[in-house]
């Protein structure tokens, strides 16, 4: 295979908890196409670890050895779940189902974190996946490489504002900055500024991909839903969606403005190189996370994680046989629903089309 038959692409991935293993194994599949060289990764949460694994994989012994990171990597998430006081019950096993919502020790849990902060109910700031992190991952080599180039969210506590960290600057504790629920764990502290989890600004952030790689084609791995047909009625199906909205919301506003842009350059002419555009695909499978609970994503028994590998690999396939001719030709995603109400920019002619840009 020659290079000029190698597709260069940016890869962006949503956290989403133990749902990340829907990630692994779109990432499995990718990267199992010698067809596809990744130039950028940019990750949020859980999103933050699959993408510290794959960089280090690809930066220190390429395909196989990433593909060998990732699997390790969930392999010690679901074994320091074994020691989590917080399983699925009896009844959830015998009705078949992946949540936790029956769970004696999640539902104490849930009534725990509304009425203590984690200064109170976890003064000793315990966290296993901050072990695993410091242990299993070798960030001398993801900050001395320069390709791929990694970028990292998460959410100033102070000033409410997107903070994303690139190598040099990648670390045990910016990873953990990104993945760092406040409900849940201390704010995480970085030269002295204190960080919460980056799904709240960036789930993940497109931008730097646009404006710091020579790619693109930004292929976005989604977890969280968009849409849902019916309307949540239980304290749960309520609580579910208002976690998908809000870890959707600031992707949805990236989106809307890489849409604007690819707008204004097409109808206005303006050269791609000054002025640069992207190209976005789509990887996701909304009929199968739409199945799945929040509390399913503080599941993170193997077999569950090996389901979520298993879709992943299974949508990815799917995705490449129907789209990988598009890469580097035209946007694979309609997302014209995203941008129904905002998608036309007021200075463009009010006949020009509202379609988004191919």
């Amino acid at each position: 295979m020659s290079d000029s038959d190698v597709k260069i692409i940016d890869i962006a991935l949503q956290g989403g908890g133990a749902h990340g293993a829907f990630t692994w194994g779109v990432l499995d599949r990718l990267l199992e196409d010698e067809r596809i060289d990744i130039e950028g990764i940019s990750g949020t949460s859980a999103g933050a670890m699959n993408a510290v694994a794959l960089a280090q994989g690809l930066a220190s012994g390429g395909r196989q050895n990433a593909r060998e990171l990732l699997a390790g990597f969930w392999t010690k998430v679901s074994e320091a779940a074994r020691r989590s006081p917080i399983q699925r019950s009896f009844f959830d096993i015998m009705m078949g189902r992946w949540s936790l919502d029956w769970s004696p020790s999640f539902i104490f849990s849930q009534h725990l974190t509304r009425t203590f902060s984690p200064h109170e109910f976890n003064p000793f700031d315990i966290n296993p996946l901050r072990d695993i992190v410091a242990a299993f991952f070798d960030f001398d080599v993801i900050n001395s490489t320069r390709w791929p180039k990694l970028f990292l969210s998460a959410t100033n506590v102070r000033t409410g504002r997107l903070k994303v960290f690139r190598q040099p600057a990648i670390s045990v504790d910016t990873a953990m900055a990104s993945a760092c629920l406040p409900t849940l764990f201390r704010a995480v502290e970085v030269d002295g500024e204190a960080y919460w989890d980056g799904g709240y600004m960036g789930n993940p952030p497109i931008f730097p991909l646009i404006d710091e790689t020579a790619a693109r084609d930004i292929v976005l791995v989604q977890i969280n839903p968009f849409t849902r047909s019916d309307v949540p009625r239980t304290a749960y199906e309520i609580h579910n969606r208002l976690n998908e909205i809000t870890f959707n919301a600031s992707l949805m506003k990236e989106l809307r403005a890489a849409a604007f842009l690819q707008e204004i350059i097409k109808h206005e002419g303006i050269d791609r190189q000054a002025y640069r555009d992207g190209r976005v695909h789509l990887i996701q499978s909304e009929e199968e996370m739409r199945k799945l609970s929040v509390s399913s994503k503080l599941n993170a028994e193997w077999a569950f994680l090996q389901h979520l590998h298993d879709i992943g690999w299974r949508t990815a396939e799917r995705w490449l046989e129907a789209h990988f001719d598009d890469l580097g030709v035209r946007t694979s995603w309609d997302a014209g629903f995203v941008f129904e109400e905002s998608l036309q920019p007021a200075h463009l002619p009010e006949d020009v089309e509202r379609k988004v840009i191919n």
